[in-house]
């Protein structure tokens, strides 16, 4: 089935962005006349407005800007934070000529735009004692290696051929990928493409991928298909997952790392996180492997049928 294409957050606050100064200077503009203007439908610029009552350059009411569309017409007041040029301190220039070069380095944003800024940025900055010494070190790390080979296929325009681990099935699997992009979600590196195994849009985590070859065949995801919307995060749940509630001691805290999470509460030196699942045997294994550092909370039923299998267990070992 064809996606809707999503609108990306960083193309929203882009918008929003450019909107606000340019409302401001066509105070009481009709709506109809504002939506045309910015090149968006009545309907976004309404949503766009109604998000504006949260922005501003602080929680308090009085810092927040003021946005009204009513009688036809749209107000925009309370913004001078983001009409008036931007002043950067000392570490604030520096901090985004650092974020700037990561970015370009790790091929995530589009180079274009990237290499604009930096060179806007720098060029104002030049007379800062250091920046000329900021660099980006390469990461040398395994999934270093794994995401400079997918940039590359991306770059070229190539199919990848991926040995990828499951974690929800914890098996080794091998699929042909065709990328669309990489992205960042939650502080991990995630490849969006077409799957040829799954015949669909799947996101692959960079440290889960065991192997990357970079294939002759271009990629060529079918005509219509978009990426996700990854605002809400990576994890996408599915109509049969049912949320299991685990306790996991400080040594199996690496659970809410590596699986897909929906909440995380501390309690003590424990953690107590939901693991939606719809596969039982998958968080049976991963419960009896990790021994005591694991339990189950809740549902019930599961709890009762780990507790089932570890006893079989013991009563082979008996045997």
């Amino acid at each position: 089935m064809t996606r809707q294409p999503v609108e990306s957050a960083t193309s929203r606050v882009e918008r929003l962005l450019t909107m606000v100064p340019w409302l401001a200077s066509r105070q009481g503009i009709e709506i109809e006349r504002a939506a045309a203007g910015l090149g968006i439908t009545e309907k976004q610029l309404r949503a766009d407005l109604d998000l504006l009552f949260m922005c501003g350059y602080g929680p308090m009411p009085d810092e927040l800007i003021e946005a009204s569309y009513e009688g036809g017409r749209v107000f925009v007041t309370n913004a001078d934070a983001i009409s008036r040029p931007l002043r950067l301190t000392v570490d604030e220039a520096i901090s985004l000529i650092v974020g700037l070069r990561s970015l370009a380095a790790s091929g995530a944003g589009e180079s274009s735009a990237v290499e604009r800024a930096l060179t806007k940025l720098e060029g104002a900055a030049g007379a800062i004692p250091g920046v000329e010494r900021v660099v980006v070190v390469e990461d040398d790390t395994e999934t270093g290696h794994v995401l400079a080979d997918l940039r590359d296929a991306l770059t070229a325009g190539r199919r990848v051929h991926l040995g990828y681990h499951v974690p929800s099935r914890d098996e080794h699997t091998e699929r042909d990928v065709d990328p669309m992009r990489l992205a960042r979600v939650e502080g991990h590196w995630y490849l969006e493409g077409w799957c040829h195994r799954a015949q669909d849009v799947r996101l692959f985590r960079a440290d889960r991928v065991e192997a990357v070859r970079v294939l002759d065949e271009p990629a060529r995801p079918p005509e219509g298909v978009t990426g996700r919307d990854l605002s809400a995060g990576a994890y996408q749940g599915g109509a049969e997952d049912v949320p299991v509630r685990l306790r996991l001691a400080p040594g199996a805290h690496w659970v809410a790392e590596y699986y897909p999470v929906t909440d995380r509460t501390p309690d003590g030196a424990d953690l107590l996180v939901t693991l939606p699942s719809s596969d039982e045997g998958f968080i049976q294994r991963l419960v009896l492997r990790l021994g005591g550092d694991v339990r189950v909370v809740e549902p019930d039923s599961l709890r009762a049928s780990v507790a089932e299998r570890a006893r079989s267990a013991l009563e082979a070992y008996r045997s």
